[in-house]
């Protein structure tokens, strides 16, 4: 959980004058919460901001404030983005929130308002060229993987950004994505909101809980080519239980969402195959704490779940050269295998060598999260208020076009 919250500095004179207002707006998947409520949280305790919470998806405000009533939330507002053309659009789309532009277009007047706009993601950086000019941008950014999506251009954009650990800042200044007193290294807040908690195990026994976590982009992942192979070699095998707990993103709409669930129906009544298409409990580290073994190919849980160093192996399901690339950096933290054949007897190979890869693992941890003192989110917390009240910004970099089909993809 969020401890006490850090002790802000007393109003001066200039703060009582304005309060400034900070929106936290939520334009992608309910995973992006998780990243960006740790500071919000934090936030509404300091008297200088008002903080409000803003999502078109009702499950995203849901979710918004159980987490402010379980983690000590101060003053907070929750907004949902509600209209009849947002839910006609969520409905013929099939996804549980309405589409990204969509939600710019309904939410720019309202945003407008606001000093500041914190978004795990980026494409609403689009609401500059829908006349935001005035607001500031702030980026928490969602995980702190190796892929180079993570380190996309439009990071250069905006105007503050939070980063995990010394990796994500050593690659940012290399790309020109982040400059001297716009940034601040304050930790993973997700690690607040989630530790100490004791998730239920979804099996009544006590064998090993094996997590199989493939991503969504079917360019990367493994479930296209291994995905039901190791499922099915699971549910014939009687010395593991197993989660599958893809990326949400994966089956992310109704339709994709019932041809998976047809797919998957021969593993329904198996007591040791628990598949989780994307409830909460598959973006709160809830599976993560409970597995003793993970496998995966390029989603940044890993990082979360090395955050307790355990054995995992990955899919190469694309065929990557990927020995000497940044971006597959984390699959130096196990074996890597370019087939699922008999993947339950390598998963117990890796669980026997995973001292082979526990200082890797552990090296892994350390550039990734910064950690120690205070909770990530109250250092994210002073790095944003002290940000905030500074005084007038910096000249703000010059918008480089992207297009925009790509801006969606990616997020």
């Amino acid at each position: 959980m969020i401890q006490q919250p850090i002790n802000f500095p007393a109003r001066t004179e200039k703060t009582d004058r304005k309060t400034q207002s900070i929106c936290f707006f939520f334009n992608a998947q309910i995973h992006h919460l998780l990243h960006a409520m740790p500071l919000a949280l934090e936030l509404s305790h300091d008297p200088r901001f008002r903080v409000d919470i803003i999502a078109a998806g009702a499950d995203h405000i849901a979710l918004a404030r159980d987490l402010a009533a379980r983690h000590g939330g101060g003053r907070l507002n929750f907004i949902h983005l509600d209209n009849i053309w947002l839910r006609t659009l969520s409905h013929l789309s099939g996804h549980a929130s309405p589409p990204k532009i969509a939600t710019l277009l309904a939410a720019r007047r309202r945003l407008a308002r606001y000093d500041a706009i914190v978004v795990p993601e980026r494409t609403s950086l689009l609401l500059r060229r829908l006349g935001l000019a005035d607001s500031r941008f702030i980026h928490t950014c969602h995980g702190a993987g190796d892929r180079a999506v993570g380190y996309d251009p439009r990071i250069a954009l905006f105007d503050f950004v939070l980063l995990a650990g010394e990796k994500q800042r050593r690659r940012m200044l290399a790309q020109g994505l982040i400059r001297e007193d716009h940034y601040a290294i304050a930790g993973y807040g997700k690690f607040d909101l989630t530790q100490g908690q004791r998730p239920a195990s979804p099996f009544t026994d006590n064998r090993p809980i094996i997590l199989y976590n493939p991503h969504f982009s079917p360019r990367l992942s493994s479930w296209q080519a291994m995905g039901m192979d190791v499922l099915r070699q699971f549910a014939a095998d009687d010395r593991f239980n197993l989660i599958v707990a893809p990326h949400v993103r994966l089956f992310d709409n109704r339709r994709k969402r019932a041809v998976a669930e047809r797919m998957l129906a021969e593993f329904a009544g198996l007591p040791h195959i628990h598949v989780d298409l994307g409830s909460r409990a598959s973006v709160d580290m809830s599976y993560v704490q409970l597995a003793a073994a993970y496998i995966g190919d390029v989603s940044s849980q890993i990082y979360e779940f090395i955050a307790t160093p355990r054995p995992c192996l990955f899919l190469n399901g694309h065929g990557a050269q990927w020995r000497d690339d940044p971006n597959y950096a984390h699959w130096h933290y196990g074996p890597v295998h370019e087939s699922a054949d008999r993947i339950p007897d390598k998963v117990a190979a890796a669980m026997a060598a995973h001292g082979m890869y526990d200082a890797a693992q552990r090296r892994g941890l350390s550039d990734t999260f910064t950690s120690g003192g205070a909770p990530a989110s109250a250092r994210a917390a002073r790095a944003v208020a002290d940000y905030l009240t500074r005084g007038a910004p910096a000249a703000r970099p010059v918008p480089t076009p992207y297009k925009l089909r790509e801006a969606l993809r990616h997020g």
